[in-house]
C-alpha cells in the first residue's frame, strides 16, 4: 500500500469550434455577402476543493479530464455554442504545481477554492468577420484553437485540528480508533500505517478532527524512511499530540523519543515547534517504562477523557487565534508579443501565445488566409522584425508546429 496523498493529473481545456464559411443565397440576393458564424469557445477545466472530497485516489487510475469542446459555427451567422466547462474537485488542502517544473500554481485552501487549471480554445471566426472594403468576398474562417493541455502535479496536505505524532507501532492507530469512528488498519509491526488516518472526535460539547499520521523514524527530515511524506502530513494541523511509547520493543526511554521527536520536527519546519502540544504516554496496560505525565491506554481506556478533555481546549483555543488561511493563486500576465530565435538548422522560429494563435487558427491550404497571416504578422510587426534579424528570401520560419517561407515583403 502506497501513499496518495500526492497524484498526477492531466487536464485539458475543450477545443475551439471552427468557424463557417458561408454566403447568403436568398433568392432576391443574388450576390450575398459572407454570413459564416463563429465557433463557440471550449469549456475550461477548474480544480475546486470540496470538504466532502477526502483523498486523490480518483486520479490514481484515471488521471486524464477534459472540458466539452465548442461546436462549429454554421451559415446565417449562427454561432456555435460553448462547451461546458469541467469541475475537478479535490480534498480542502490540495496544491497544485506544474508537474514537470514543480511550480507552485495554487493552494486550495477552503472549500470553494477555484483554481483554472487549462483553458478552452477560442472559437475560430466565421468569414463575415473578415468582410471589409478591400475583401468583398472572403473564402475562409478561422480554426477552433486547441485547448490548453498539461501535466499537473496534486498534493494534499491534511487538514486536521490535532495530530498525532510518534515513533512507528506507538499505538496512534489504536488511540484513534478508541476515540472516534475511525476504524484503521492496525498490526504489530513497523509502518503499520502508511496513509494517513482521519477520526472525527466528539467529546461532551466538542468536536474536532484528529490525524493518526503514519510514525516517524530518526531522520526523516532528511527523508529517510518515508519521512519528508509523513512530515508533510502535519503542515496544516493545529495542535501536535507527541505520543510516547511507554512499552518500547527497543527500550528506548521516552524522553528519548520526545527529543528525537521534536528534532524531526524542528529541523523539517521549525515553527512546528511552535504550535500547541500535548505530550503524553500511550500503552500504560503494558507499560516497561515509566513517564511522569499524562498516561493513556486505548486498550483500558485509562486517561482517556482527561486526555479528550485537555486536547479539545487545545483546539478550540488555536481556532480562536488561527485566521483562516487565504487562498493563493498565482496569477501570471497574459504573454504579449513574440520573440524570433535562429534554430540550428538556420531557419527561424517565432514564438509567442500572440503569434503561434494566429498560425494556429488559420486554414493555410486557402490562399486567401494565408495572405490574411502574413497581414496579421505585417501589422504585428513580425516581418520588420524578421529582416532586422537577418531572415533572407526563402528561409524557413517556424511558427509553433508550422512552416512557413520567408518572402521580402512578406
Amino acid at each position: 500500500m502506497s501513499f496518495v496523498d500526492e497524484a498526477q493529473l492531466n487536464v485539458k481545456g475543450g477545443d475551439g469550434g471552427a468557424g463557417s464559411v458561408a454566403f447568403r443565397r436568398e433568392a432576391h440576393v443574388p450576390r450575398g455577402g459572407p454570413d459564416g458564424g463563429d465557433g463557440g469557445k471550449g469549456g475550461d477545466v477548474w480544480i475546486r476543493a470540496d470538504r466532502n472530497v477526502a483523498s486523490l485516489l480518483a486520479f490514481r487510475d484515471h488521471p486524464h479530464r477534459k472540458a466539452e469542446r465548442g461546436t462549429h459555427g454554421a451559415g446565417k451567422k449562427k454561432h456555435g455554442s460553448s462547451g461546458n466547462d469541467l469541475v475537478v474537485t479535490v480534498p480542502e488542502g490540495t496544491v497544485v504545481r506544474i508537474n514537470e517544473s514543480d511550480e507552485l500554481l495554487a493552494d486550495l485552501v477552503n472549500h470553494g477554492d477555484s483554481f483554472l487549471a487549462a483553458g478552452g480554445g477560442r472559437g475560430g471566426r466565421g468569414n463575415a468577420r473578415f468582410l471589409s472594403n478591400a475583401r468583398r468576398a472572403p473564402s475562409f474562417a478561422e480554426q477552433g484553437e486547441y485547448g490548453e493541455d498539461r501535466w499537473l502535479r496534486l498534493e494534499l496536505k491534511l487538514m486536521a485540528d490535532a495530530a498525532l505524532v510518534g515513533f512507528p507501532n506507538a499505538g496512534k492507530s489504536t488511540l484513534i480508533a478508541a476515540v472516534s469512528a475511525a476504524r484503521p488498519k492496525i498490526g504489530d509491526y513497523p509502518f503499520t500505517t502508511l496513509e494517513p488516518n482521519l477520526g472525527v472526535v466528539r467529546f461532551h460539547e466538542h468536536e474536532f478532527v484528529l490525524a493518526d499520521i503514519p510514525g516517524l523514524i530518526e531522520g526523516a527530515a532528511e527523508g529517510r524512511g518515508l519521512g519528508h511524506q509523513f512530515l508533510r502530513h502535519v503542515e496544516r494541523s493545529r495542535v501536535l499530540v507527541i505520543l510516547l511509547d511507554l512499552a518500547s520493543v527497543d527500550g528506548q526511554l521516552p524522553a528519548d523519543q520526545e527529543r528525537v521527536l521534536l528534532d524531526e520536527l524542528g529541523r523539517y519546519q521549525p515553527d512546528l515547534l511552535e504550535r500547541p502540544r500535548l505530550v503524553i504516554g500511550s500503552k500504560t496496560d503494558v507499560a516497561t517504562e515509566v513517564f511522569d505525565g499524562l498516561c493513556v491506554s486505548a486498550v483500558t481506556h485509562e486517561g482517556l477523557d482527561i486526555f479528550l478533555g485537555r486536547l479539545a481546549a487545545l483546539v478550540d483555543d488555536a481556532r480562536e487565534v488561527q485566521e483562516t488561511p487565504e487562498l493563493l493563486v498565482v496569477h501570471r500576465p497574459a504573454q504579449e508579443g513574440f520573440i524570433i530565435e535562429r534554430d540550428g538548422d538556420g531557419s527561424w522560429r517565432i514564438s509567442g501565445r500572440a503569434a503561434e494563435r494566429v498560425v494556429a487558427m488559420a486554414d493555410l491550404t486557402n490562399e486567401e488566409a494565408l495572405r490574411y497571416v502574413h497581414e496579421r504578422f505585417r501589422r504585428m510587426g513580425v516581418e520588420r522584425a524578421l529582416a532586422r534579424a537577418g531572415a533572407r528570401e526563402g528561409d524557413t520560419v517556424r511558427v509553433g508546429p508550422v512552416e512557413l517561407e520567408y518572402l521580402e515583403g512578406f
